[in-house]
């Protein structure tokens, strides 16, 4: 008898598909997507489906898989019978909806389908949560479901999980970091390589990094998602991207590598958030940050953040930051956690939501100024 029949054959069936109920000992696992990362996801699942079962003490049935166009789908491990284009009938069937299309829609209503059909979601949809987290947050609070998104910020750097678990009995003070690949490549590419922006955008896009329309990321708004979520994690108040002052590297030339490397430092764009008596503030812009800094040997696609909090002081997380099979590792360690609250018959309280705390713009005096036209790190080390 295998493990998972095994498990099957200990626990109680049931027909009731709400929060706890495991059918057979079985957990039906949907996955909305099957590109780069959705891939991987299913890869991990299948691969490794026992060693899954044994951590968590009942069997994932990867249920099936959604995709626009399955006959694109050509992945080895995949078995052609998962694959499908409805992806609402998945959502209402599974227990766990990992949901990896991005966007906005059809991921909102189809997360949506899932709560209200009793299943609990996995999400790396940064798109969305920021600038709908508070709806999905209270959506799954409501039907008593988790709602993960580890892989939504920093790809495989476990921040999410900090904020969200070990530093809950803490007050972050202030969070910032480096969270977009694709801009960090491209500044560490013209700083050791002596490439212009637009030499080294294009080797970012030979290689992957960037997409063939970079707006999102050279423009700041990537960052900007993933500020909006990090802050709302640190200071348990949504935050919206709408609400982060943002600034990009598109302007950035060679004469400000240089002149940043004559005094010391490099220049990195930086998502940050920070929380004082007034409110919160949360912003993307270009710093200057001193070499001997840890945010300065952040090289290539890898990201890097930094905490500070009241007990824990400061601290720092870093790997990679993006890539399917990193981005997969962190889906993967969210449905773990959701498969194991789901047997125990629990969910995590979702993100408080605080609505006294005011979100404050950033004042243009907010930043003194090196000799040049950024910030300086120690800008963001004061408030």
């Amino acid at each position: 008898m295998s493990f998972a029949a095994a498990i099957a054959s200990a626990l109680p069936s049931g027909s009731d598909r709400g929060r706890g109920a495991v059918c057979g000992g079985v957990m039906r696992v949907a996955l909305l997507g099957a590109g780069t990362v959705g891939s991987q996801v299913a890869k991990i699942l299948i691969q490794q489906g026992e060693y899954l079962d044994r951590r968590i003490g009942a069997h994932l049935e990867l249920a099936g898989i959604a995709c626009r166009h399955p006959e694109k789908a050509a992945f080895p491990w995949i078995e052609r019978s998962l694959l499908t284009t409805d992806a609402e009938r998945l959502c209402a069937e599974a227990d766990i909806v990992i949901e990896l299309i991005g966007g906005i829609e059809p991921a909102r209503s189809l997360i949506l389908t899932a709560f209200d059909h009793g299943a609990s979601v996995v999400t790396a949809n940064k798109a969305l949560l920021a600038l709908h987290g508070d709806k999905l947050f209270a959506a799954a609070a409501m039907h008593d479901a988790d709602l993960y998104c580890e892989a939504a910020v920093a790809g495989a750097v476990p921040v999410v999980r900090a904020l969200r678990q070990s530093l809950a009995g803490d007050a972050v003070k202030r969070i910032f970091g480096i969270v977009n690949g694709t801009t960090n490549y491209i500044l560490d590419e013209m700083a050791v390589r002596g490439v212009s922006f637009d030499e080294a955008l294009r080797s970012a896009q030979e290689k992957g990094f960037a997409e063939a329309d970079p707006m999102n990321d050279i423009d700041g708004y990537d960052s900007a998602a993933k500020a909006a979520i990090m802050a709302s994690l640190a200071f348990h108040r949504y935050v919206s991207q709408n609400d982060v002052n943002i600034s990009g590297i598109r302007s950035i030339t060679q004469d400000d590598i240089r002149d940043a490397a004559d005094k010391g430092r490099v220049i990195k764009l930086l998502a940050a958030a920070e929380r004082s008596d007034a409110g919160i503030r949360a912003y993307v812009r270009p710093v200057l940050v001193p070499g001997s800094h840890q945010l300065a040997g952040v090289r290539g696609s890898f990201n890097a953040v930094w905490v500070e909090a009241e007990a824990a002081g400061q601290l720092m997380f870093y790997g990679r930051g993006a890539g399917g099979a990193p981005t997969a590792s962190a889906v993967v360690g969210d449905l773990v956690t959701v498969a194991g609250n789901r047997l125990q018959g629990k969910a995590d309280p979702s993100i408080p939501l605080h609505s006294n705390v005011p979100v404050l713009p950033v004042p243009e005096n907010r930043f003194r100024r090196g000799d040049g036209a950024f910030p300086l790190l120690e800008d963001l080390e004061r408030i």
